[in-house]
């Protein structure tokens, strides 16, 4: 009896295959990764939420606000006096950040691509201060900026002291272990051919730092000044030990002082101070984000 089966019908039978179940583990993997995001999103999601209510919404537990507040933005950031305290802000990050560039990356270069006696034990020295507590130093490194303080007004005269001032905000953080190990990893990986043509053109290594490593170096210099900021942009402990008026305290403090002493009853524009504060955060990683990434992967960090 002939086979009356069409051959298109006959090649797609033979081709088709049953579908896979999925595994347990891949939907353990997405179920867990879910419940990260959640947990991480979820606090920030309720403070956005949050800073579009009212007061009496707030208190009667409501996650959504039945009309947006848009007003309660201008209102928290003229009562809690933002303006000036982000300002400060502004001024502490920029130069903090450009201070740690300005330090840390021939700092790097000279521990990846130089060789001089005890490279290695100073690196190793370097990398162990990442593990001591930063409030374990707290009191020492108070100690010293009182003492560079005295020092600095004894030879200049006020306008050159540390404390409450923006010395003491910003040259203890030039000098980053962590941005130096960082930086070091991506600029070891650099082929020494390019040294060896840079040498034959006539480059010193301060040459070559410029021309040739910084700019196949961008991801990771971009990763350092995001870390920067956004540690610089944070701080609070600090600058309450150190800074005693608002002419240079920053937008952390702003946001304390409106939250215990300004406003303590109102959630609603407590809310909206700290979407404030963390905004600039947000756009910067908006537009870095790809970079940030790829600093972070490329320089031997990844898990």
């Amino acid at each position: 009896m002939a086979d009356l089966t069409h051959p298109l019908d006959a090649v797609q039978s033979r081709g088709a295959r049953p579908a896979r179940p999925i595994p347990w583990r891949t939907i353990f993997s997405y179920v867990a990764l879910l419940l990260g995001a959640l947990l991480a999103l979820g606090p920030f999601l309720w403070m956005l939420s949050a800073s579009f209510m009212r007061a009496s919404e707030i208190s009667a537990g409501q996650l959504l606000p039945t009309q947006l507040q848009f007003n309660n933005y201008p209102a928290a950031w003229a009562q809690a006096n933002l303006s000036q305290f982000m300002w400060n802000s502004v001024r502490i990050t920029a130069i903090t950040v450009g201070g740690e560039l300005l330090f840390c990356i021939p700092a790097a270069y000279a521990f990846a691509r130089m060789n001089f006696y005890g490279r290695g034990v100073l690196f190793g020295i370097m990398l162990s201060t990442m593990m001591i507590p930063a409030i374990a130093t707290l009191i020492p490194n108070y100690l010293t900026v009182v003492w560079l303080s005295r020092l600095s007004e004894s030879m200049c005269g006020a306008a050159c002291k540390w404390l409450d001032n923006w010395p003491s905000l910003t040259i203890p953080f030039m000098a980053s272990a962590f941005s130096i190990f960082l930086l070091r990893q991506f600029f070891a990986q650099i082929p020494s051919e390019l040294w060896d043509a840079a040498r034959i053109d006539g480059a010193g290594h301060l040459r070559f730092l410029w021309s040739v490593v910084l700019p196949l170096s961008k991801a990771p210099v971009l990763t350092v000044a995001m870390f920067g900021f956004i540690g610089s942009w944070n701080a609070l402990m600090w600058p309450l030990l150190v800074v005693q008026t608002d002419t240079w305290r920053p937008i952390a403090f702003g946001l304390q002082k409106f939250v215990n002493a300004d406003a303590p009853n109102e959630l609603h524009l407590q809310m909206a101070a700290a979407v404030l504060m963390i905004l600039p955060i947000l756009v910067l990683y908006f537009f870095t984000q790809r970079q940030f990434t790829e600093g972070i992967t490329s320089s031997g960090l990844k898990g």
